[in-house]
């Protein structure tokens, strides 16, 4: 069974995102990640979730928070529940596996995007204009090529039920200050870089991935120190393509929920339009199970091939 909402009474729910519920806890200082199964499409959570699907995000993230914490800081404090508040430790049978406790940080309204390759919403920009969030590209790339260097492309971090918007970089930076824009911009093109470096050895290409940053006082308190926070480099927030098969000039095949967009797209449902004949009240369509399946052992080889030695 898909565990589609926590439910730990007794903690505070301070946040239901399109994944995870947020709790606070009786430290001060820290958050209660919870990765539930739901699964969202084109800003939509859809009726089904895919189960498992909390505790692959959770080891994904927790496998790449380690392997990049040499580039920056992030806010993981423990997965271990028995090192978690009391109030947490009486729900380990829920919350195992699929649970952080993470330093309280200020949110940085943007999404930090970085794009190794055009695909997606920059392919359909690039179609139209020859530019992605408004960057000059050279003329004459096909869909799903490798670009010339990585392209930072920013949007902006939607409220629950808004959809992002793609932004320019001057955008972005009126939006939060030219000096934490190219710290956040530098941070998220060396995390990229790195981390597609290594996803290509072990035969998968990282087209492109969402950072999220969050700032949080410093050793002396008389700063704010810029962190990495939320999930990084899952297959909810990222592009993974099998290296084995890559052959630029159209779709992909994908370990990621572009498998999921496609089914979704193939039985009418069009991005913007919540609704439809299984929708109601602007939630999604109901997956059919063989796609919640195919979903699930997607997103597991993306997790065994990036993690597993």
């Amino acid at each position: 069974m898909a565990l589609l909402n926590s439910d730990l009474r007794g903690l505070s729910l301070i946040s239901q995102g399109k994944v995870r519920d947020i709790y606070s806890t009786s430290s001060t200082n820290h958050l209660l990640f919870v990765a539930t199964d739901r699964i969202s499409a084109y800003d939509v959570i859809l009726h089904k979730g895919i189960p498992e699907k909390g505790k692959l995000l959770t080891n994904i993230s927790l496998f790449w928070f380690k392997k990049l914490a040499h580039i920056i800081p992030n806010h993981f404090v423990t997965a271990d529940i028995d090192e978690m508040p009391e109030e947490v430790r009486q729900y380990k049978d829920q919350l195992d596996g699929r649970a952080m406790l993470v330093k309280k940080a200020e949110v940085i309204p943007l999404e930090a995007i970085v794009r190794g390759y055009l695909a997606g919403s920059a392919w359909s920009e690039y179609k139209k204009s020859g530019t992605v969030h408004g960057i000059p590209l050279p003329e004459g790339l096909v869909e799903g090529q490798k670009l010339p260097q990585p392209l930072f492309t920013p949007s902006t971090k939607a409220e629950q039920g808004s959809h992002d918007e793609n932004i320019s970089p001057e955008q972005a930076a009126n939006l939060i200050g030219q000096e934490l824009y190219d710290k956040v911009s530098e941070a998220s093109l060396k995390l990229y870089t790195t981390a597609a470096d290594y996803a290509y050895s072990r035969g998968v290409i990282l087209a492109d991935t969402k950072f999220e940053f969050g700032l949080v006082p410093s050793s002396t308190g008389t700063s704010k120190t810029l962190i990495l926070i939320d999930e990084l480099l899952t297959p909810d927030s990222s592009r993974y393509w099998p290296l084995s098969g890559y052959t630029p000039g159209g779709a992909q095949p994908s370990f990621d929920k572009q498998y999921l967009r496609d089914w979704l797209v193939s039985t009418g449902f069009k991005k913007g339009l919540e609704s439809g004949p299984e929708g109601k009240e602007g939630q999604g369509w109901i997956i059919e199970e063989s796609v919640v399946n195919g979903t699930r052992e997607r997103y597991k080889e993306a997790v065994d091939l990036l993690t597993k030695e």
